[in-house]
C-alpha cells in the first residue's frame, strides 16, 4: 500500500472525480442538498405510515421498509463521499471499505427483492381485491420483507468476503467514489474470471428474478384492469400501481444498464454518474413519487399537519 503522512497506510484511495476539481465542488453542494431531502422525505413516509391508521396496510408496510432501506443505502455512501469531496484526502480505511461494500451491496440487493414483493402486493390488491386481506396477511408481509433483507445481505456477505480475499499486490487506488465490486476486480493482480462469473450469476438472480415477478404481476394487472368497464375504475386501479411502476422502472433500468453493459475505459465516468443516479437520486425521488401520485399519503399528510396546527 501507499504511504500516507509518513506512516503505513492500509486503506484505499477513492479517486472518484478527483481529476475534475470544479465538478467536485458542484457535487459537494448538490449531494449535501439531495442527502438532506432524502432523509426528510423518507422519514416523512415512515412517520405517516406509523401515525395514520388508514395507512396500516401491506402496501405501506412495504413502503416503510423501502423508505428505511433508501435512507440506510444513501447513508452508507454519501457521508464518506462528501468527506472525500471536501478536501484533498480521498482515502477510506480498509475496514470502512469492507463495511461500505457489505452494507451498500446488501441494501441494493434487498431493494431489488423488495420491489418484486411490492409488485406481488399490487397484483393481489388489483386482481384479488375480495381476498386481498386474506392473502396479504400480516405474517406473510413480515415473512416476505424479512426474506428480502436476509437474502440480500447473505448475497452481499458472500461476495464481499470473496472480493477482499483477492490479492491486490499493493494496489489501492479505486477508480470510483465508493467501494464497489467492479473497481475491485480491475484492481486485483490475479485472474478474476471466477469472481466475474459469480457476480454475473448472482446479479442475474437478484435482478432478473424480481423483474420477472414484476412483469408477470403487471401483465396480470393490465389484463384485470382492461376488463373493468368503467373508466374511473380503470384510472383508480392504474393509480394504485403507477408510483411503484415508476420507481421500478428507474431503479431496475439504471441497475441493469450499469451491471450488464460491456466494460470499457471510456465508460468509466459514465458508470460513476449512473451509480450516482441509483445511489443518490432515486432514494431522494422515491418519496416524491409516492407522495405526489398517491392520494392516501397526501391525505395522511394533511391530517397530521391539521392535527398539529389544531394542537397549537
Amino acid at each position: 500500500m501507499e504511504q500516507k503522512n509518513g506512516s503505513s497506510f492500509t486503506g484505499f484511495i477513492l479517486l472518484g472525480f478527483s481529476d475534475r476539481p470544479q465538478l467536485e465542488l458542484v457535487l459537494l453542494v448538490l449531494l449535501l442538498i439531495f442527502y438532506i431531502f432524502t432523509l426528510l422525505g423518507n422519514t416523512t413516509i415512515i412517520a405517516l405510515s406509523y401515525l395514520d391508521l388508514h395507512l396500516h396496510t401491506p402496501m405501506y408496510f412495504f413502503l416503510s421498509n423501502l423508505s428505511f432501506l433508501d435512507m440506510c443505502y444513501t447513508t452508507s455512501i454519501v457521508p464518506q463521499f462528501l468527506v472525500n469531496l471536501s478536501g484533498a484526502d480521498k482515502s477510506i480505511s480498509y475496514g470502512g471499505c469492507v463495511v461500505q461494500m457489505l452494507i451498500s451491496l446488501g441494501l441494493g440487493c434487498t431493494e431489488c427483492l423488495l420491489l418484486g414483493v411490492m409488485a406481488f402486493d399490487r397484483y393481489a390488491a388489483v386482481c384479488r381485491p375480495l381476498h386481498y386481506t386474506v392473502i396479504m396477511h400480516r405474517r406473510l408481509c413480515v415473512l416476505m420483507a424479512s426474506a428480502s433483507w436476509i437474502i440480500g445481505f447473505t448475497n452481499s456477505l458472500l461476495h464481499t468476503v470473496l472480493i477482499f480475499l483477492l490479492p491486490l499486490c499493493g494496489r489501492n487506488k479505486l477508480d470510483h467514489f465508493l467501494c464497489e465490486i467492479p473497481p475491485f476486480l480491475k484492481l486485483a493482480c490475479v485472474d478474476t474470471s471466477m469472481n466475474m462469473y459469480m457476480t454475473f450469476f448472482a446479479s442475474v438472480i437478484i435482478l432478473l428474478t424480481p423483474v420477472s415477478l414484476i412483469m408477470f404481476s403487471y401483465g396480470r394487472i393490465v389484463r384485470a384492469v382492461l376488463s373493468i368497464k368503467s373508466t374511473s375504475g380503470q384510472r383508480k386501479a392504474f393509480g394504485t400501481c403507477g408510483s411503484h411502476l415508476t420507481v421500478v422502472s428507474l431503479f431496475f433500468g439504471t441497475a441493469i444498464y450499469v451491471y450488464y453493459q460491456p466494460s470499457s475505459n471510456d465508460s468509466q465516468d459514465q458508470d460513476k454518474f449512473m451509480s450516482l443516479f441509483y445511489t443518490v437520486i432515486i432514494p431522494m425521488t422515491n418519496p416524491l413519487i409516492y407522495t405526489l401520485r398517491n392520494r392516501d399519503v397526501k391525505g395522511a399528510m394533511k391530517k397530521v399537519l391539521w392535527k398539529d396546527s389544531e394542537s397549537r
